[in-house]
């Protein structure tokens, strides 16, 4: 199982969720763009529910997410969660 890459929640850009369809099952995933870097990763793997703790405290972070792309089953849903305002 894959871990979580250190992402420093100053250099977030925008983080957006969407979901596979994995035949039987549906995997939620994560799009983190960060420093100019695209991070992309799924719930199965190991420090996801930090990272969604430490998302959440994005000024901003919809923390309605999970509801906006977890229905309906087996299309992928995207929702884009944060996105940091350009000053």
């Amino acid at each position: 199982m894959s871990s979580i890459p250190e992402i420093a929640m100053e250099t977030v850009e925008r983080v957006e969720f969407f979901k596979r369809d994995e035949f039987t099952t549906d995997l939620i995933c994560c799009e983190v763009v960060a420093a100019g870097q695209t991070h992309v990763v799924h719930e199965e793997w190991s420090g996801w529910p930090d990272l969604i703790v430490k998302l959440g405290r994005l000024d901003g972070f919809r923390k309605d997410w999970f509801s906006q792309v977890s229905q309906p089953p087996f299309e992928e849903c995207r929702f884009a969660a944060f996105v940091r305002a350009v000053p």
